[in-house]
């Protein structure tokens, strides 16, 4: 028994998993860090509102709904730095990669669809048209 839960929590997925939960927590510091220290401040100086003191009662309930702005705006900007400082970078870095990349071993592109098939391919399985048989290489 204990050898399977050896066998299970030394698999490459779960500990995979693990490294990405105590990256991410890791990462959630810096990035509410960086919104809390650097970009909510610069909200604030245009004007001297603080957000977290408003409030307005009806009957003996009292509603914080600054405290609800406060969350929104920290979510927006948390959003934004996230998209701005990690999604838009890694999507030009991966394009960057692919843009230099040639068609893998073994494989063509599709004439009609553009595609990569198998060289030995005589149909196209995206498109399905015909494929011109691959003439080999004079040595």
């Amino acid at each position: 028994m204990l050898k399977d839960f050896k066998a299970f929590i030394l698999r490459g997925n779960v500990v995979d998993l693990a490294v990405g939960i105590v990256i991410g927590a890791a990462f959630t510091a810096v990035v509410t860090s960086f919104v809390g220290d650097v970009l909510t401040p610069l909200i604030s100086i245009p004007g001297k509102t603080n957000f977290k003191n408003l409030t307005f009662t009806i009957g003996g309930g009292t509603f914080s709904y600054g405290l609800v702005l406060n969350a929104l705006i920290a979510f927006i900007l948390v959003a934004a730095a996230v998209f701005f400082l990690v999604v838009r970078p890694l999507n030009a870095l991966v394009a960057r990669r692919r843009a230099g990349e040639d068609t893998g071993p073994g494989t063509r592109d599709c004439p009609e669809c553009l595609s990569e098939i198998p060289e030995a391919a005589r149909r196209c399985s995206f498109c399905t048209s015909e494929v011109p048989p691959v003439v080999p290489a004079a040595p």
